[in-house]
């Protein structure tokens, strides 16, 4: 993740204007400029952390959008532990990470930081759950675009934290025919032949395929991936084998409803990935929390 990228620095610091916390009149009101504090942050409950990286640039982002009002400075510094780094698995009171800086930069910014770590440490955590389920199949898990608006960049980071693996960023990052476009492209066949033609090299076409027909039509028709779509395991190792008889080559996914209960079943059946929207959008928030506390000379 280029945490110091345009993309990512837009997104955070939309964050902060949202919660307009270089003009948080509380802290303002009641925290004497140039106070010094330390801010930890730390697991209320056991998970896989994602997002440490943001939490400098939110300082520095406060600190030039003139949220820092301490005598002009914008000395911080945020540290972890060399053994807390994205994609580690932490127990319950472990510490991610503290920040030294003045109480009012810290105060203003402690929300907005823990609202997107939490977030994207929970799509680490749930992510890693669905790996942890995988192991041993040679299956591996994928999201899909089912992401927070404006937040495709880090949820998509988060679940590489987890182990999972990156499916499109975004409609222009390969051809995936779904069912509308066989719907309103005249059908698989005609879909499929035209994408072919007109792809850019080193593209890959894939297409979703949801009964037998359209599986024949994707394999006769030159598919170089294919998504089995709301099959059920039976289903999915029946085409798997005939897949593997008529195209080798082919990559082989299945989606569609697939959980944390069902998605073992469903890589036994030899595909080479399962996607799973859920883990973007339904990964329950994990609880972190700051405890601040002001520097004692």
């Amino acid at each position: 993740m280029d945490w110091k990228g345009r993309r990512v620095r837009t997104i955070l610091e939309a964050a902060l204007a949202e919660d307009k916390a270089a003009h948080d009149i509380t802290t303002l009101l009641t925290i004497k400029p140039g106070l010094r504090a330390t801010g930890a942050i730390v697991a209320r409950q056991p998970c896989v952390v994602a997002g440490l990286g943001a939490i400098p640039i939110f300082f520095d982002l406060f600190d030039k959008l003139g949220g820092d009002q301490a005598a002009g400075s914008r000395r911080f510094e945020v540290v972890s532990h060399p053994e807390i780094f994205d994609g580690v698995r932490v127990k319950k009171g472990q510490t991610l990470a503290v920040v030294r800086h003045h109480a009012a930069a810290i105060l203003s910014c402690e929300r907005v930081i823990l609202n997107l770590m939490q977030r994207m440490c929970g799509i680490a955590t749930v992510t890693h759950d669905y790996v942890k389920a995988l192991a041993g199949t040679g299956a591996k898990v994928v999201d899909t675009r089912k992401t927070i608006p404006g937040l495709r960049a880090l949820d998509k980071y988060a679940v590489c934290c987890g182990g999972g693996v990156n499916h499109r960023l975004d409609l222009q990052d390969g051809i995936f025919i779904k069912a509308n476009h066989i719907a309103l492209g005249g059908g698989l066949p005609k879909a499929l032949e035209h994408a072919l033609a007109g792809r850019k090299p080193g593209q890959r076409v894939e297409v979703e395929v949801r009964s037998q027909v359209e599986l024949e039509q994707a394999l006769e028709g030159g598919a170089e991936a294919i998504l089995l779509e709301d099959m059920t395991p039976a289903m999915v190792k029946k085409a798997v084998k005939q897949i593997r008889v008529q195209r080798p080559g082919v990559t082989i996914e299945a989606a569609g409803g697939i959980n944390l209960a069902t998605v073992k079943s469903y890589a036994e059946t030899g595909v080479d990935f399962v996607s799973v929207g859920a883990l973007t959008h339904s990964a329950a928030a994990v609880d972190l929390g700051m405890r601040v506390t002001a520097n004692v000379f």
